[in-house]
C-alpha cells in the first residue's frame, strides 16, 4: 500500500511539474509568416529566425513560401496568414480597390531592388552602357510587379523607351526566367539570386548592372498585416519588429561570411560558397536598411515607379498605408 502511495505521489508531482511547464509557454504567441519568396535576398529575417530573436521575443513562427505577391495578399487578407512579406507596392493595389479593412506596411526590410541585368558572356563588357540594349530582348518580369517596373523606371531614366526600344519579354513565370534565357531566349535577362550567381558559374551569363544599385532607396519589400490585426495585437507587432531589428542588426555587424552561415540552414540545398557570394553581392550594395523605418520619402518614390508604369493614378496617403510607431521604438 505505502509503495502505492508513493508511486501515486511521485505521479502527481509529475503532472504538476509538466503543467507548470505548459504554463510557462502560456505567453507564447503563434504567428503565421508569409513570405512573398525563399530568398537569400531576405537575410536579415532568417538571421533573426536561425539566432533565436523571434523565441527571444516570445513568437513561435511559422514560415510558409507564398511564391508571390498576389498569393502572399491574398493569404494576409483571408486570415490564412497573421503578417505577410511582399513588395510594398501590394498595399496600394489593395488601398485603390476601397477595401475598409486594407493592409498597412509597418516595417521595411529591404531598401533596394535585389535583380540584377545578365548578360550572354560574350554581349557582357567592364563598362555597361544602358543604350546596348536598344533593339535587343530582354527577360523582364510580369506587368505591375515590382521588379519590372524598377527595371522600366531605370530604363526611362536612361532615356531609352521599354515599349519601343527594346523587346521586353513577360510571359515567363516567375524563377523559370534563366532556364529559358539558358536555353536560347533573349539577350539579356532580369534575375534575382540564385538565379544570377547560377548563371555566371555555369558560364551562361553576366552580370553587368545592379537595378538595386540604379534604381536607388526603394522600399521593395516590407511586412504588412491588415489594419485590424495590427490594431487588435500590436504587442505581437512590436515583438515581432524587435526581432527583425535584432536581425537587421546583426547584418550590419557582422561580415558576409558570417551572415552566410547563419542563414545557411533556411538554404541546405545552395553550396555555402555560392551562399557567400550573394550574400558579398547584397551586403556591397548595401541591399538591408540599418532599421526598419518605412520613411515618407521611400514611400513618394515607390509611388513615383508605380506612375511611370502606369499603376497609379491618384497618390495614396503615406500615413494610412504605413505605420512607423513600432520600427521607431525598435531602433531606439
Amino acid at each position: 500500500m505505502k509503495r502505492r502511495i508513493v508511486a501515486i505521489g511521485t505521479m502527481l508531482i509529475l503532472l504538476l511539474v509538466s503543467l507548470a511547464g505548459c504554463g510557462g509557454d502560456s505567453g507564447v504567441e503563434k504567428i503565421t509568416l508569409n513570405e512573398v519568396a525563399h530568398s537569400i535576398f531576405y537575410a536579415p529575417m532568417y538571421a533573426a529566425i536561425e539566432l533565436g530573436y523571434f523565441k527571444e521575443q516570445g513568437i513561435d513562427l511559422t514560415l510558409v513560401n507564398g511564391l508571390g505577391a498576389d498569393k502572399t495578399m491574398t493569404a494576409v487578407l483571408s486570415g490564412e496568414a497573421d503578417i505577410g512579406f511582399m513588395g510594398s507596392e501590394t498595399t496600394i493595389y489593395v488601398y485603390q480597390q476601397g477595401k475598409k479593412d486594407y493592409v498597412q506596411s509597418f516595417a521595411q526590410l529591404t531598401q533596394r531592388a535585389g535583380n540584377f541585368l545578365v548578360a550572354r558572356p560574350e554581349n557582357a563588357t567592364e563598362q555597361f552602357d544602358w543604350n546596348t540594349l536598344k533593339n535587343k530582348t530582354v527577360l523582364g518580369g510580369r506587368e505591375g510587379g515590382m521588379p519590372e517596373m524598377v527595371f522600366e523606371y531605370i530604363l526611362k531614366d536612361k532615356g531609352i523607351d521599354p515599349k519601343k526600344d527594346l523587346t521586353i519579354v513577360q510571359n515567363i513565370d516567375f524563377g523559370h526566367t534563366a532556364e529559358a534565357f539558358t536555353s536560347g531566349q533573349g539577350d539579356y535577362t532580369v534575375e534575382f539570386e540564385p538565379s544570377a550567381n547560377a548563371l555566371e558559374v555555369a558560364g551562361k551569363g553576366k552580370v553587368v548592372a545592379s537595378l538595386g544599385v540604379e534604381s536607388g532607396n526603394v522600399p521593395y519589400t516590407s511586412f504588412c498585416a491588415k489594419k485590424s490585426y495590427i490594431e487588435d495585437n500590436s504587442d505581437v507587432i512590436r515583438k515581432f519588429t524587435n526581432a527583425i531589428q535584432q536581425g537587421m542588426d546583426y547584418v550590419q555587424s557582422h561580415t558576409p561570411e558570417e551572415i552566410a552561415r547563419v542563414i545557411s540552414p533556411q538554404f541546405r540545398e545552395t553550396d555555402m560558397q555560392a551562399i557567400i557570394n550573394i550574400v558579398t553581392r547584397y551586403y556591397n550594395q548595401d541591399t538591408w536598411k540599418s532599421n526598419t523605418v518605412f520613411e515618407k520619402e521611400s514611400f513618394d518614390l515607390l509611388q513615383d515607379i508605380l506612375r511611370s508604369s502606369g499603376q497609379l493614378e491618384n497618390d495614396v496617403p503615406y500615413e494610412d498605408l504605413v505605420v512607423t510607431d513600432y520600427s521607431v521604438n525598435a531602433a531606439k
